[in-house]
């Protein structure tokens, strides 16, 4: 049977077919579920959910949630930017779907005043020497930028049993492990906002202790309402006699866990519990169902004298595998107004 596609917009009311298709394709990924886009919308971003059909079946084959806005700091007569965080969510290997996926997509985002489209397609390195693949993103003609989300990261397989995850760490880690569940510490799920708020609290002193950026206790509180009533992201804290001393923001979705968000207090450290609290989430997405847990970004090299060395020694120590993205890339559609949103500078 010939395909013939059709690239539509997706409206509110088609929300759980959209999270149907993304969690259950291989390339879906959590950036491209509809919370995301929901989540996003709060902070400037307007999502539009593409779905492409293969009309002689009747069903979705592809699918893109890009999010836009305006160009930084240009007028907002001048066009938006569009952004595909870990998409499309297509058949790569493909390539009469990802021309016609692109090739619709293009013409409805540059009519819509779209200056340019970026992309960071969730295809790591090791799988682009593919020729069906390479051919497949010949589709879309663009050039690498600076990436967006973590070009680096590590992902633990989650097949083993739980024994032989252990026996994967490095000796220390198992030890920290079950240190801290001697010493009594506690690990829960975020019930309320005050526990959301609570963790807020110790995540602005880690960013000041640690050196990196938050977003509005607004954002966070947005997350865990969005996401965790539809099991697709947990808030996992840590306390001892009643103290907080931890908390990751795990997400689950299409099979896959992700490590997005940590805080940690200055206190009681010797009582490991950002180990137990790692243990804790990877072993609730092992029982929820994943098949991997991405500890979500580390420093772009091995090298000792990075600045953020200390994050990739504690994320290497659980066994997992070292994987690199392709990256972001740029699509123009109008390089005369793109240059002259460029020249607009702060």
């Amino acid at each position: 049977m010939k395909h013939t596609y059709a690239l539509r917009l997706m409206a509110s009311n088609q929300q759980p077919q959209w999270d149907r298709f993304v969690n259950d394709h291989p390339r879906g990924h959590f950036l491209q579920s509809w919370g995301w886009g929901d989540l996003k919308a709060g902070s400037g971003w307007h999502p539009l959910r593409l779905g492409l059909w293969d009309e002689p079946r009747g069903q979705m084959a592809a699918a893109a949630q890009v999010l836009c806005r305006a160009a930084p700091h240009a007028p907002l007569w001048l066009g938006n930017m569009a952004y595909i965080p870990k998409g499309p969510v297509i058949d790569w290997p493909q390539p009469d779907m990802c021309r016609a996926f692109f090739a619709q997509l293009n013409a409805f985002l540059s009519r819509r005043g779209s200056l340019a489209l970026r992309l960071e397609p969730p295809l790591e390195v090791a799988l682009a020497a593919d020729d069906r693949l390479q051919e497949s993103m010949a589709a879309m003609p663009c050039i690498p930028i600076a990436a967006v989300q973590p070009a680096r990261t590590i992902i633990l397989d989650l097949a083993p049993d739980t024994e032989t995850l252990l026996a994967q760490m490095k000796e220390k880690w198992r030890y920290n492990v079950r240190l801290a569940g001697r010493k009594g510490v506690i690990i829960r799920a975020a019930q309320s906002a005050d526990d959301v708020r609570a963790w807020y609290a110790l995540l602005r002193a880690t960013g000041q202790r640690d050196q990196f950026g938050v977003h509005t206790l607004d954002y966070y509180l947005r997350c865990w309402q969005i996401f965790a009533p539809r099991g697709q992201a947990c808030l996992f804290l840590a306390e001892h006699g009643g103290q907080l001393l931890g908390g990751i923001f795990v997400a689950l979705f299409a099979r896959q866990a992700i490590y997005l968000y940590g805080a940690s207090s200055s206190e009681q450290r010797q009582l490991m519990p950002n180990y137990l609290l790692q243990w804790h989430a990877i072993c609730w997405a092992r029982e929820e169902g994943a098949a991997s847990y991405d500890f979500w970004g580390i420093p772009p090299t091995d090298d000792e004298n990075e600045p953020m060395a200390g994050v990739y020694r504690f994320k290497s120590g659980w066994g997992g595998r070292v994987t690199r993205y392709v990256g972001n890339y740029e699509h123009v559609y109008h390089p005369l107004a793109m240059r002259l949103a460029r020249s607009y500078v702060p």
